[in-house]
């Protein structure tokens, strides 16, 4: 009986870094570390100069005590204020990402696959606009990966 033999280390490695997930992933990870940069500016230089001028800008300093006195480094603070900004900050920026960035590139994508399957029916485009998921939009754009991907691997 002969014992079938594992792949090293190695060539698992290697078999990981060769599959498109993995580029892919890296791609996404530098286009949102650039993509960053226009959220915060955003976020910092309209939002919330905008939610400042209602309340504060800087939560920081609002805590409470849970010891008897909390002067200094003495006693025990519950800096709450903190974490009530760090979370207002979180869904400013998911609304700013989602109502600029995501639901309009949502509507486009669907207005070109309206487009689209209009031109292979032979119809013109209707100007309404069609609702498309968001799993749909994830699909067209791994398509539209692995197209290039293939047609860059032929061109060698």
């Amino acid at each position: 009986m002969s014992e079938k033999q594992e792949p090293s280390i190695w060539q698992g490695f290697k078999a990981f870094l060769m599959r498109g997930n993995v580029v892919d992933l890296a791609v996404a990870v530098v286009i949102g570390a650039a993509f960053t940069n226009i959220v915060n500016a955003v976020v910092k230089g309209i939002i919330n100069p905008l939610v400042g001028a209602v309340g504060t800008q800087n939560l920081d300093h609002y805590s409470s005590c849970l010891s008897s006195s909390c002067e200094g480094d003495q006693g025990i603070q519950l800096m709450w204020g903190s974490v009530l900004g760090a979370t207002l900050s979180f869904v400013i920026t998911a609304a700013v990402v989602y109502f600029l960035m995501v639901l309009p590139m949502a509507k486009y994508l669907a207005r070109l696959e309206a487009r689209r399957k209009d031109q292979e029916k032979g119809t013109e485009a209707t100007p309404e606009v069609i609702e498309v998921t968001e799993l749909e939009v994830l699909k067209e754009i791994r398509n539209a990966l692995v197209a290039q991907r293939g047609s860059g691997h032929d061109e060698r």
